[in-house]
């Protein structure tokens, strides 16, 4: 289509959503203009309330900055605290031992 913006694949690999923008202001009963980066600037910036997504954040999944340590190459090394649990596969001719390993920046829910 002419003058349409699409972002990524086409189709239904496409993203259903686009980005974190925070809201400016309403505009009427069921539109919001939102503060769009200038990358996005050929779009207009009101949208209906039908395409816009309630964006909460979940408080457990943030990690302190204080706990990684980013070296100049924006890596860091995370470091097993405990093992949390283990077990023993037994392949056809040999065993495997598993382990699941608490890590420093993750929450027990993040263990792997």
């Amino acid at each position: 289509m002419k003058g349409v913006m699409r972002f990524c694949k086409k189709g239904k690999l496409g993203p259903r959503y686009v980005g974190l923008y925070k809201i400016l202001k309403r505009v009427g009963n069921v539109a919001y203009e939102l503060e769009l980066p200038a990358e996005l600037a050929a779009v207009n910036p009101v949208f209906h309330i039908s395409l816009l997504k309630k964006c909460v954040g979940d408080p457990t999944s943030i990690v302190s900055l204080e706990s990684v340590d980013v070296r100049d190459s924006l890596t860091y090394e995370d470091v097993p605290i405990d093992i949390l649990d283990r077990q023993v596969r037994r392949l056809r001719n040999k065993e495997v031992a598993l382990f699941k390993l608490l890590w420093r920046s993750k929450f027990v829910d993040g263990a792997t």
